[in-house]
């Protein structure tokens, strides 16, 4: 069984047990969390499919924890023009376990 649901701008294949990097969340550790936006949906024989989402489908996690990415550089630079700016990013995640799928 497993659930394709967007959060944070982006798509993520959601199965019951498994562990999930999504971009940052205002939940503190401990609590759940409950997605309602699913796009698709299978529990092994049958597949449902939204347009644009599935009525009355959720994925349920539970929130780890919160951290940072690793660390990506920003360089831009232009030649014989003494111009050169360096930037560092870390875009901060929220980790979640799924845990029950209900496609309604």
């Amino acid at each position: 069984m497993y659930a394709i649901i967007r959060t944070g701008g982006k798509q993520f294949r959601a199965e019951p047990g498994k562990t999930l990097r999504i971009p940052s969340v205002d939940t503190p550790a401990g609590e759940t969390l409950r997605f309602e936006d699913v796009l698709l949906g299978a529990d092994g024989e049958t597949v449902k499919i939204g347009a644009p989402g599935v009525a009355g489908a959720s994925v349920t996690a539970e929130v780890v924890r919160h951290g940072k990415g690793e660390k990506i550089i920003i360089f831009k630079h232009k030649r014989r023009k003494n111009y050169r700016r360096k930037q560092g990013h870390r875009q901060k995640f929220t980790e979640v376990r799924v845990g029950e799928i209900n496609l309604g």
